[in-house]
């Protein structure tokens, strides 16, 4: 998972229009005579200054969601989600969402409070007696918004003695990932005192899901999250277990061709990144999200508060930061909750979350859309916007083209 730090800054206005069930948004170029952005050849027209220059005949592409003040969502998708098969991608296409599946392993974990099943500050060893004695000072809390110190299991596979043992088609397992994490007496920092954005974390999380429910993580989560919300589609990916209908397939591109890089050793795990999804099943899920529907506003409180960390300095700094090795400027600011980044945006409160694998890029972000000195809205479900892309390609940054948008809308 990598995340990459992108400035953008535009000031043309964005037209949106319903038409035959979808949503089509166009940048409108100031022009002096003017045009009628009504007109539907205008239309397509501002559609392709967005998207012509990234997608092109017969490759793959990109679906885009917005959904603006609770009002019904229509997508759009541009380019393929199967080369062999020609098939185009549409608001039904399934992409791996990678890291953006953090969000529903969170939401599972929630469910389970809750249920009163589980507590945010029991231990790992709680729900795993047979961890290392070091998982006695992880709590689920830590788990959820990365300050347990779990070592990543990226890095555990390629220890001797492991390394290659895992490939695209043998890939590593949950419990294996948990077995690897067992084999060690340490973490990479003591819990709760720095920040680190850990995979691991999540394949654990899921882990407990399972344990704790007694039931398989991608049986829970349909349960529990897919079936209330009649998210129909989504699933979270297990081979030969279950399918992915519509299923789009990554891609990336070798000079002047496009090879299919769909799978790699660690895309069968499944708390950190296993679940595809469509925009029109991510519509309901904001939905859902926006009514609570699954928890109520004071449940979800813990979810969007951002985690603090022991003061460091002098000035009792409690902000988090990110470290060496990421994508994002070492030291940069971060804020996180549970499966959520909630660093504002041009003044306006964010939650979002990137994710990154082989073949697929995607980005959803949700914004509180009120002028930040506003007082709150009569209707506070009344003043959102939520952008979600996705990408069967990796040279498209999600959220580059996100941000695009909610410059236009905010």
């Amino acid at each position: 998972m990598h995340y990459k730090h992108i400035k953008i800054s535009l000031s043309v206005p964005l037209f949106i229009k319903a038409a035959a069930g979808f949503l089509v948004f166009s940048i409108i170029p100031a022009t002096a005579g003017g045009q009628d952005p009504s007109n539907p050849s205008t239309m397509v027209q501002n559609i392709d200054a967005i998207f012509a220059p990234l997608i092109t005949p017969h490759a793959p592409g990109v679906a885009v969601l917005v959904v603006k003040d609770g009002k019904k969502p229509f997508g759009r998708g541009y380019g393929l989600r199967d080369l062999h098969s020609a098939a185009k991608i549409d608001p039904r296409t399934n992409f791996r969402l990678a890291s953006c599946s953090k969000q529903f392993t969170a939401m599972a974990i929630m469910l389970l409070v809750h249920d009163g099943k589980l507590r945010y500050d029991q231990r790992l060893t709680d729900v795993f007696p047979d961890f290392p004695a070091y998982g006695r000072a992880i709590s689920i809390r830590n788990l959820l918004n990365h300050t347990a110190g779990l070592q990543d299991y990226e890095t555990l596979m390629e220890q001797p003695g492991t390394k290659g043992q895992w490939t695209g088609d043998h890939q590593i397992q949950d419990a294996e990932v948990i077995t690897l994490l067992k084999q060690t007496d340490h973490g990479m920092f003591p819990p709760g005192t720095q920040w680190y954005y850990s995979n691991s974390g999540y394949v654990v999380l899921g882990l407990i899901v399972a344990k704790v429910s007694g039931q398989p993580f991608p049986e829970f989560l349909r349960q529990r999250i897919f079936a209330p919300l009649k998210m129909d589609h989504t699933v979270a990916y297990v081979k030969g277990k279950n399918e992915i209908t519509n299923r789009a397939y990554g891609h990336t591109k070798e000079g002047n061709t496009w090879k299919q890089t769909d799978q790699s050793s660690t895309s069968a795990t499944l708390g950190d990144g296993g679940i595809y999804s469509s925009l029109e099943d991510l519509a309901k899920w904001d939905e859902a999200l926006r009514t609570n529907k699954l928890l109520s506003q004071e449940e979800m409180q813990p979810s969007l508060t951002p985690v603090t960390l022991p003061p460091t300095s002098a000035n009792g700094d409690t902000q988090p930061r990110w470290p060496a090795n990421s994508d994002r400027p070492e030291g940069t600011p971060v804020s996180y909750g549970f499966g959520w980044f909630l660093d504002p945006y041009r003044g306006h409160p964010r939650m979002w979350h990137y994710g990154e694998t082989m073949g697929f890029h995607s980005y959803i972000v949700r914004f509180d859309a009120r002028k930040p000195a506003a007082a709150p809205a009569v209707n506070d479900r009344l003043a959102s916007i939520t952008i979600i892309v996705l990408c069967n390609r990796t040279d498209i940054s999600p959220e580059s083209v996100a941000l695009q948008i909610a410059n236009l809308l905010l």
